[in-house]
């Protein structure tokens, strides 16, 4: 367990705006920041984050909280984990006591696989400097790669021995379980025939490892290149899909380039292991690999959420050249800009980096660099050359391509460029990008024709319940109740009350006295008076731990207080906070009450919150005994009676607190 020193020390240190960025791209809007989601596939902004409050809100799904809820959501850490990443960010010492065996049992499989991947980074680190085959034969591979000491340790570059359970045994003699060795593809398991036994191997044995990091740096996988001639092995090996590596959604070197990605406001994608890590020694580290696999959406969203430039470095004689940059239209349909590079004849970005220093290396790149467009369409006008077919091909390859970007200035720019490279009219170019268009619609229209007949029960379901919860006045109602804890819980006001006196004659008037109170004891008192208890689970668990909170310490503490909260409770809060303005001065037109003093004060905020509390409520006693009225044909006295003095009440509660309510109110 992480001590509760260790805790409060990291939540003073961390920002959540520095945390997160890391992550996401974030631009100054006001006092906030704003940036792409990276939970939903969105061209627009709509993550927030407040350094003020110290939470984040993203508005595309629903998502939001403080740091750690980032990390626990973004990157799938358990909360330790969370506070662990933070300790090391900000070089906090974490303090905590062993783990008991039932609390190792405890850890999720995905942690489980995590730890044996961390175990397998250290062995393939420590084999490579300090047993003979790794420093003979590994080490002396990168070195002859140009790779330096400090960036071997910088990638956690390391070495397999060729034997063939050499790793299993070692992580099975400390411990770690044959289940995740197996499914992180570590080691290779096979039945032995006519026997319970089973043969173990190593996956990546005989191989200098490459370790594969998420963007937070934990070890995803791995890769692993073969240094023998055996032409029946793969040159590289790469670990297999699991619960924590997925291929299509990592980029090779995110982690160490993603600070140099948003700071350059630039990135370069390479093919290879070693041409990141040859760009990072020559002191460019905004540069990530796709590890040979084609591009994917994913992919591209990763860096999306850092930049909007993308550059793509091709080798001088790579094979295959046009089917590559097919690929790359995802790019444009990401709304990004592409720029392409390549190298000169025999070279890769490995090689180029290796013989030129960093200023030489920066110098090619920006000279070299191309418009994708303008580079797509160089390439293949070579190919079609006179040949009227080919050339008509090319002219729709590229108008495809356009066609994918969604901005329609850019469009229009590169159909005018397109026009002069090709030497073909804009209005021919236009017309077939309308076309495609044409296409598109009529394709989307009749997938969503298909696809209406099924779902059209569902969205009358999900309709109904957003009508629902549009004309919940008792769940706004509620919701205001903790928006007022929350930004005003601890301000003193001069709250009016009336009380019964008898005078000289005996009888009870009504007198009207001031008094004193902090905000959340005035709504706590209003509240236990009446016995109300707030019907939405969720309020009432948030509203509990607000007014404990403020009776132990006297003010609110956000860290802490969210730290308390499930994580419904915690999306609800950070929507509130995140809605300020919505919420510190309620629109209580929109649910058909007319509030007579428009100068809403804190002090009248919380009197008519809570009075259309009790109005609400009353309204709701008065519709269930007429339910009950309808349901047996006839009204009792006493029922008749009930509804007179519920009614009356209400008429009393609307002329003191200044409210005209509608009389659709209690429906």
């Amino acid at each position: 367990m992480i001590s509760k020193a260790t805790i409060d020390k990291v939540f003073d240190a961390s920002r959540v705006e520095e945390v997160i960025g890391d992550f996401v791209q974030l631009k100054k809007s006001g006092t906030n920041f704003k940036g792409l989601s990276p939970f939903t596939d969105e061209r627009t902004p709509s993550f927030m984050v407040s350094p003020v409050k110290q939470i984040w809100k993203d508005f595309s799904s629903g998502k939001g909280g403080n740091v750690v809820a980032f990390l626990m959501e973004h990157e799938h850490y358990t909360y330790p984990e969370a506070i662990k990443y933070l300790a090391k960010k900000y070089g906090i010492e974490v303090e905590e006591t062993e783990q008991t065996n039932e609390e190792k049992e405890k850890s999720s499989e995905r942690e489980s696989m995590y730890l044996v991947s961390e175990f397998a980074q250290g062995y393939f680190q420590s084999t490579l400097k300090n047993t003979e085959p790794g420093k003979a034969i590994g080490l002396t591979y990168f070195k002859e790669r140009g790779f330096s000491k400090e960036t071997i340790d910088k990638f956690k570059l390391g070495y397999s021995l060729d034997e063939w359970d050499a790793f299993t045994k070692e992580a099975l003699g400390k411990g770690y379980q044959l289940e995740f060795l197996e499914k992180t593809g570590l080691t290779i398991v096979k039945e032995k025939e006519g026997s319970p036994d089973k043969r173990m191997f190593d996956r990546f044995k005989g191989r200098v490892m490459f370790p594969i990091h998420s963007m937070s740096g934990r070890v995803l996988g791995f890769g692993g290149r073969i240094l023998t001639s055996d032409k029946k092995a793969a040159k590289y090996l790469n670990s297999p899909e699991s619960d924590i590596y997925h291929k299509s959604k990592v980029l090779y070197g995110i982690y160490h380039a993603k600070q140099a990605i948003a700071k350059e406001d630039n990135c370069y994608l390479v093919e290879g292991y070693t041409d990141v890590i040859q760009f990072h020694q020559s002191g460019i580290e905004n540069v990530v690999a796709s590890s040979g696999t084609a591009l994917t959406p994913d992919q591209i969203r990763l860096v999306n959420r850092l930049t909007k430039n993308i550059t793509v470095l091709f080798d001088g004689d790579a094979a295959g050249l046009r089917a590559s940059i097919r690929g790359i239209d995802l790019i444009l349909e990401q709304g990004m800009n592409v720029k392409v590079c390549t190298f000169p004849e025999g070279q890769d970005p490995d090689s180029f980096a290796r013989e030129h220093d960093k200023q030489e290396l920066i110098n090619f790149l920006e000279e070299n660099a191309t418009d994708f467009i303008r580079f797509k369409a160089s390439l293949l006008v070579k190919e079609a050359q006179n040949d009227p077919i080919k050339k008509a091909e090319t002219i729709r390859d590229i108008v495809h391509s356009i066609f994918k970007i969604p901005d329609r200035i850019q469009r229009e720019v590169y159909i005018q460029e397109c026009s002069r490279i090709m030497d073909i009219s804009e209005d021919v170019l236009y017309n077939t990008l309308a076309q495609l268009g044409s296409k598109e619609i009529s394709d989307a229209n009749k997938k969503y024709k298909e696809e209406r007949k099924k779902n059209t029960l569902q969205k009358v379901e999900s309709t109904s319940e957003n009508v629902s919860r549009k004309v919940n006045q008792l769940d706004e109602l509620e919701k205001s109740i903790i928006a007022i804890l929350l930004f005003h819980g601890d301000k003193t006001e001069t709250f009016s009350d009336v009380v019964l006196e008898e005078d000289e004659e005996g009888n009870m008037t009504e007198k009207e006295v001031k008094v004193d109170l902090k905000v959340y004891e005035k709504i706590f008192l209003d509240l236990q008076t009446d016995e109300i208890e707030l019907a939405n689970e969720h309020f009432n668990a948030i509203y509990t731990q607000l007014i404990e909170m403020y009776n132990r310490e006297g003010q609110l503490k956000m860290d802490d207080f969210l730290q308390q909260l499930t994580f419904e409770q915690n999306a609800l809060v950070v929507d509130i906070l995140m809605n300020e303005e919505k919420y510190a001065l309620s629109n209580w037109e929109s649910k058909d009450i007319l509030v007579k003093d428009k100068d809403m004060s804190v002090r009248l905020l919380v009197f008519q919150t809570i009075s259309m509390l009790r109005l609400k409520l009353l309204n709701m006693l008065v519709d269930n005994i007429h339910t009950l009225i309808g349901a047996n044909n006839n009204a009792t006295s006493v029922q008749l009676e009930d509804v007179k003095n519920y009614w009356e009440l209400r008429k009393i509660l609307s002329e003191r607190f200044g409210l005209v309510t509608n009389t659709t109110f209690h429906s």
